[in-house]
């Protein structure tokens, strides 16, 4: 494999640096800059914007390649789907997400419209990657329990007032996100950011309230030393 930081004169480190700050954190391209620049580092928010573009969509596929082969030996047991609506533009687009019962978002995935034939795309996308699961949590929108019939997957359907409470979480990280960069300019920029986006929490999503402070601080050191080596 070629080294692809082999055209920069900025190192590997802070170029790894500065796209965890932007994608993991509710930070803008400016606020990045501005902390790059206390630590030292000379950089303008536009090479923050380029560095992210360039490396955030490799740094994601290697993250998501090595817990998709984790995942496919693990039983997936429950999954958690629904989807949240933005604006692009004036218009409305739907974000469908897939999440394990660990809080793990499995797939991120932009439609135009929410009918039978998005969720049919969105749910063979996931289970192509991760397997089928043994139940699938959703809402009561019928387009789930229409694509779940083409598969032959609708006696594995679950719907309750407070049982997709789960999914429905995952999207606030995301909308704090979808805050600070005052929205997206189009669907390409959206399905792009969310998968990077989702694949960063993944990554550094260690479940504080699980373990003790020790355990915790040697999960954050260890997924901090795994994000240090990507792309090398």
């Amino acid at each position: 494999m070629k080294n692809p930081f082999r055209y920069f004169k900025t190192s590997p480190d802070i170029i790894r640096l500065a796209v965890m700050m932007y994608v993991r954190f509710p930070l803008s391209l400016r606020q990045v800059e501005d902390l790059l620049d206390e630590r030292g580092m000379d950089i303008s928010y536009e090479t923050v914007r380029a560095w992210w573009n360039r490396f955030g969509p490799m740094f994601a596929s290697e993250i998501r390649k090595r817990r998709s082969v984790a995942h496919r030996n693990w039983v997936q047991w429950r999954w958690h789907l629904d989807e949240v609506f933005v604006r692009i533009n004036g218009e409305t687009y739907y974000l469908w997400r897939a999440v394990d019962h660990e809080d793990e978002v499995l797939e991120a995935f932009v439609t135009k419209r929410r009918d039978r034939k998005a969720a049919l795309r969105f749910l063979k996308k996931a289970m192509k990657r991760y397997g089928r699961p043994e139940i699938i949590v959703t809402d009561k929108l019928r387009s789930y329990r229409a694509a779940m019939k083409v598969i032959g997957n609708e006696p594995r359907q679950e719907t309750g007032r407070w049982l997709n409470n789960r999914a429905e979480d995952s999207h606030q990280p995301f909308r704090r996100r979808e805050r600070v960069m005052a929205k997206f300019r189009s669907i390409e920029s959206l399905q792009k950011f969310a998968s990077i986006h989702a694949s960063a929490h993944n990554h550094f999503n260690q479940e504080r309230n699980l373990y003790n402070r020790q355990a915790f601080k040697n999960n954050r050191s260890s997924a901090l030393a795994e994000w240090r080596q990507l792309a090398t």
